[in-house]
């Protein structure tokens, strides 16, 4: 096919040439003298983009899988009780892992298309009296349904009941991309990964872990190596790891952090939900539904949209990337077959955005999904041209 494709799916993101370009160098000594002047730094300016002073940021060659493997390795027991809520592919693996490492789990299995529950988490937490949960896990955003849940009312309930569990998070689709802050909200793990927000290749597990967490961890007889925590620690402080690092992506993730804070955290926040909100506005004219069931879960990164029963979503994904070179998200899980969904994360524009939902409306048509062709790019263009961008705002 002539020309570029067109990457919309949630993850992996479009990658910027600032960061291609820092990546493609020579390959490098990882245990050579002046490493540290290179590695502290990147530590260091991690923090911000975790907003954490206090915590310790690791990073893992790896996925958030395996971020998600060193939350539990790292700070739990075989038979400790963990409250939990499945509500998408990612948070249900998640859960899955729990039950794979022998802890007593306690889930919420809540409807695809809302987030965690908040009221069930709060009446869970007021019957421990004896506090044996030991951490209480949310996902941030869940990519299979574009959902994105309250992480700060999660701990304004345990702090209300004074309880002392832990607070695990998946940000692997929010972090760099969505709102968050380690410390204001006093998450003990924080689970991100490379290749959404921070807009590099997959490879790199990004986790932010607080005193408490390490703290636990010091009593906590699972096994681990790989994902230890004290061990990375211990080597980070000098500015090494304890094997063999992917340079040339911590080369790239050197770019990507001074990307993410040449623009302002602030201002990638407002983009995405200002590139979010076309998206949303172009679902509503086509007459389709996003699934989501309600604003409050809307995730400003990725929407997952919902097709007429008489149609195979997977159909418009096919015709989209076979015949127009747009790579659309299929439906996970249950979902399979039922959504598509769109990816509005990382590095990206309207231009871009209007150039995915355009290839949608084809594929969509294509498929025999029947609306005014061209009303949902419309939508958009109406949207992004109604407000102002956070750049422009900025710079008056």
């Amino acid at each position: 096919m002539i020309g570029y494709k067109t990457l919309a799916v949630p993850g992996p993101t479009n990658m910027p040439f600032e960061i291609r370009q820092a990546m493609d160098v020579a390959l490098e000594d990882h245990r050579a003298p002046d490493l540290p002047e290179f590695t502290l730094p990147l530590f260091q300016d991690l923090k911000k983009v975790f907003k954490t002073e206090t915590g310790h940021i690791f990073v893992f060659p790896g996925s958030g899988t395996g971020g998600w493997e060193s939350a539990i390795s790292n700070t739990l027991n075989a038979g400790d009780k963990v409250l939990t809520a499945s509500f998408g592919q990612f948070s249900s693996l998640w859960v899955k892992m729990c039950k794979t490492y022998g802890l007593d789990v306690v889930n919420c299995d809540v409807t695809w298309g809302e987030g965690v529950p908040l009221e069930d988490y709060r009446a869970i937490l007021e019957t421990d009296k004896n506090q044996l949960i030991k951490a209480v896990l949310v996902c941030h955003n869940e990519t299979a349904t574009g959902v994105t849940s309250d992480v700060q009312a999660v701990r304004r309930i345990l702090d209300d009941l004074g309880h002392p569990a832990l607070l695990f998070v998946d940000g692997v689709s929010s972090v760099g991309s969505l709102d968050f802050r380690m410390d204001e909200w006093k998450v003990d793990v924080i689970v991100s990964g490379s290749q959404k927000g921070f807009m590099l290749p997959t490879g790199l597990a990004i986790v932010g872990v607080s005193q408490k967490a390490m703290d636990a961890g010091k009593s906590a007889s699972t096994p681990r190596d790989y994902f230890c925590y004290a061990n990375m620690l211990q080597m980070n402080e000098q500015g090494y790891f304890p094997y063999t690092p992917p340079m040339t992506l911590l080369r790239g993730l050197r770019a990507s952090i001074d990307m993410l804070t040449a623009e302002g955290l602030e201002n990638v926040y407002k983009r995405h939900n200002r590139l979010a909100s076309g998206v949303r506005a172009a679902v509503t004219a086509w007459g389709l539904e996003n699934c989501a069931v309600d604003r409050k879960w809307y995730s400003d990164t990725v929407t997952a949209i919902r097709v007429p029963k008489s149609i195979d979503a997977n159909n418009v994904i096919k015709t989209a990337y076979h015949s127009y070179g747009v790579s659309l998200g299929a439906g996970l899980g249950p979902l399979n077959g039922n959504v598509f969904r769109i990816g509005h994360l990382g590095w990206l524009n309207e231009t871009m955005v209007l150039q995915a939902l355009g290839g949608v409306e084809m594929a969509m048509r294509d498929a025999g999904i029947r609306f005014l062709p061209g009303c949902g790019v419309g939508a958009a263009i109406e949207k992004y041209t109604d407000t102002k961008a956070p750049m422009e705002l900025a710079a008056e």
